[in-house]
């Protein structure tokens, strides 16, 4: 019995399953508010944006939370019929970009570096010490790991990034920057932390995935292309914003020339 019919017959209870219902696997990593596939109302944006365009055109979704490496071998094995988020600028090992047809942005992240005010120091010379969510790869500062330049430490859970961060056992963090807002709204004590523009920052696409289905990958891009009054609504119900904005708000609060904000070489 494969891992798709036996979840479908759980979630069901039933002998059939219309043809229009589909299996999304999904990180089983707490990233709200962008999503958080294992909580049982509320999971986050992406879940939110998907379930507008079910209403829409009458699919169904049933989401399967599992470990990141997982999604890929399950969606190539026909157990899962879409993986969420994924991007062809990710690399993997079982899968590749090629390979797969990818839907149009569902949302942008914003993955910075927060620091604990005041900038005492600026430029990726100053970050000796830099925690990253488990999981997670700090591409922009692969470079200086490989030079032994900067040691990483991985953390659990965004809280305990933060909470290093906040106690000077670290020097920087790499998070994405919704998600370290939504884990500060709900321990407000645990201290003040800015983006540091002179720091590594990137605006990164999460999109819907597959190997076969792309007539529904049609669909949901002329959903989102046609709804964006809809989609923008649900952002900011989510309080998510423009990453362009957030850092250039964050450069004029700094007085950080516009030169001197980092870029990748």
């Amino acid at each position: 019995m494969t891992l798709r019919f036996l979840f479908l017959l759980l979630v069901f209870s039933t002998k059939f399953v219309s043809a229009n219902t589909y299996i999304v696997g999904a990180q089983n990593i707490e990233y709200y508010p962008h999503y958080d596939f294992a909580a049982k109302d509320d999971k986050g944006l992406g879940w939110a944006i998907l379930q507008a365009f079910s209403e829409h055109s009458g699919h169904k979704f049933v989401y399967l939370s599992m470990p990141v490496r997982r999604l890929q071998m399950e969606m190539l094995k026909g157990n899962v019929d879409f993986v969420y988020p994924d991007s062809p600028r990710w690399y993997n090992q079982i899968t590749k970009a090629d390979e797969k047809i990818f839907s149009a942005p569902i949302t942008a992240t914003l993955s910075v570096t927060l620091v604990k005010p005041p900038l005492e120091s600026n430029g990726v010379d100053s970050v000796k010490h830099l925690a990253v969510p488990f999981g997670f790869t700090p591409v922009e500062w692969q470079q200086r790991i490989d030079d032994k330049l900067t040691q990483i430490t991985a953390v659990e859970d965004v809280y305990t990034g933060l909470s290093l961060l906040n106690t000077g056992r670290i020097d920087a963090i790499d998070i994405e920057y919704h998600v370290s807002q939504a884990v500060l709204e709900r321990n407000p004590t645990l201290g003040e932390f800015a983006i540091d523009v002179t720091l590594p920052h990137n605006i990164v696409n999460f999109q819907l995935s597959t190997i076969h289905h792309s007539t529904l990958i049609n669909e949901l891009n002329s959903f989102l292309s046609e709804n964006t009054s809809l989609i923008n609504a649900i952002k900011r119900q989510y309080k998510i914003e423009d990453g362009t904005q957030v850092i250039e708000s964050f450069r004029k609060q700094q007085d950080v020339r516009q030169e001197d904000i980092w870029s990748p070489l």
